[in-house]
């Protein structure tokens, strides 16, 4: 799968360096849940429990990042949490992750052990290549769980294939290219911000991809980066 990603020159000047890695593993054979997903869950509830204190968080490098890039995003990471600090956060109040199918819940599960924003989409669903811009005037976008299309209105971060809106960057996917029980081949994003290196980025994605493998089957192939600043 050949995969290029564009970025405007307004993201470029505005955020340098920032970068995002993409995975993609096919042939996986997806299901509501099975034994081996139960077990990583409770390996990884019990590491992240082990390593982290809710109060603390704040003051956690990857999530002071994504709070920063946040605020210069003009989100309020204190009422829109960025993803992976949020599954954290759910986990050590004591609760565990929503119960979604074998590959969403796996990389949920990677973004919430290595506190990195993830999406997962069905490959065959995409129009390649993706670009990341800020919204134009007029976009709509319709997310995972949403009755309808919501307007887009101020300087939103977006990520694009040729014919709509993947995500709004870097923490909410858009609904007709989410993963289902019927989807075959899945891509990967993990998100970057200003202060989080290419290593975190790859190693969110190698991750994901192992946990989907060991749930869901599959043939993994290449993790890449790809950054603002790297034509």
């Amino acid at each position: 799968m050949e995969i290029s990603v564009y970025w405007s020159l307004e993201v470029c000047k505005q955020f340098p360096g920032l970068s995002l890695s993409i995975g993609v593993i096919n042939n996986v054979h997806i299901e509501k849940e099975n034994e081996k997903i139960k077990k990583i869950k409770q390996t990884v509830y019990d590491e992240v429990r082990a390593d982290y204190r809710v109060e603390e968080l704040k003051d956690d490098h990857t999530v002071r990042a994504y709070r920063d890039f946040y605020w210069k995003l003009s989100i309020d990471p204190t009422k829109t949490r960025p993803s992976g600090e949020a599954l954290l956060r759910r986990v050590l109040h004591g609760n565990e992750l929503p119960t979604i199918s074998t590959v969403v819940d796996a990389y949920n599960l990677a973004s919430l052990k290595t506190i990195i924003p993830t999406s997962g989409f069905d490959s065959d669903k995409l129009s390649l290549p993706f670009d990341v811009r800020f919204v134009k005037k007029r976009e709509s976008f319709i997310g995972i769980g949403m009755s309808k299309p919501i307007a887009l209105i101020g300087k939103i971060l977006v990520l694009t294939d040729r014919n709509l809106i993947l995500s709004i960057y870097p923490y909410r996917d858009a609904d007709e290219t989410k993963i289902t029980e019927k989807t075959k081949n899945v891509l990967i994003i993990a998100y970057g911000a200003p202060g989080i290196v290419e290593q975190q980025l790859e190693e969110a994605v190698e991750t994901t991809l192992s946990y989907i493998k060991q749930v869901s089957g599959g043939e993994a192939e290449t993790v890449k980066v790809f950054s603002s600043t790297r034509k």
